[in-house]
């Protein structure tokens, strides 16, 4: 008898492609792709990642929406092996950055986390969970491994001043944090064994900023006062 699936939120997984697509003013000049033109290969690229029994999970905004409300994505992520990535019929990938590649499968953009990095291996295997999207049961990451994944980005998004994608980021990890699922100590025990010492230090003064306001003490929470704004984002 199998396990019952843990208690997640209603994510049609087309219907979030579609509403992100019409909301980015980067697709004005775009041609509209009707609604069942996103539907049929969503639900086909997950079909036949069950059937040819591939190992991934499915991370980013569209697993973030299993916890928290609001999010838009206009792409699918997951963590997976390149080879299985490129043995999908249909998919074609259209670049390929060291761990990170980027993937066109009938009009569904998907961003691979390769399981190269060690990390990215780690999350797949020690913080997955199974949620339903409409009726297809996706191997979906678990709130702590979102938080591994975000937080482990962070350093490099600094370095490089991508403040729009830093917003997103930790607008991301407010909103997980706010769940209460979340261990830190347990997520930063990750984070220590990928990270230089000093990025770790700055992680955890950036989180201890986000937490106050996501777990506010009783005191805040009387007075109102909020210690971090997380702005509205769209990724």
């Amino acid at each position: 008898m199998s396990s019952p699936l843990p208690e997640g939120r209603s994510v049609d997984i087309a219907r979030v492609l579609h509403d992100a697509r019409l909301g980015d003013l980067r697709t004005l000049t775009e041609p509209r792709a009707p609604f069942d033109a996103l539907a049929a290969p969503s639900r086909r690229l997950f079909q036949e990642l069950a059937d040819r029994k591939i190992d991934y999970l499915l991370v980013g905004g569209m697993a973030m929406l299993q916890y928290v409300g609001g999010r838009n994505t206009r792409d699918i992520d997951v963590i997976i092996a390149l080879p299985d990535l490129e043995s999908l019929p249909g998919l074609i990938v259209l670049s390929h950055d060291g761990d990170f590649a980027r993937a066109d499968y009938d009009g569904v953009q998907v961003a691979a986390l390769l399981v190269t990095n060690s990390l990215f291996r780690l999350v797949k295997a020690e913080f997955a969970s199974r949620h339903l999207y409409g009726d297809v049961e996706i191997p979906t990451s678990t709130e702590e491994g979102l938080v591994v994944l975000k937080l482990f980005a962070l350093p490099s998004l600094y370095r490089q001043s991508e403040t729009a994608r830093i917003g997103v980021y930790e607008n991301d990890i407010f909103g997980l944090l706010s769940t209460g699922s979340v261990e830190l100590d347990h997520v930063f025990a990750v984070l220590e064994q990928n990270l230089l010492v000093a990025d770790v230090t700055e992680l955890r003064r950036i989180t201890a900023d986000i937490e106050a306001a996501a777990r506010p003490s009783p005191q805040a929470a009387v007075s109102g006062r909020l210690i971090y704004t997380a702005p509205t984002v769209n990724e």
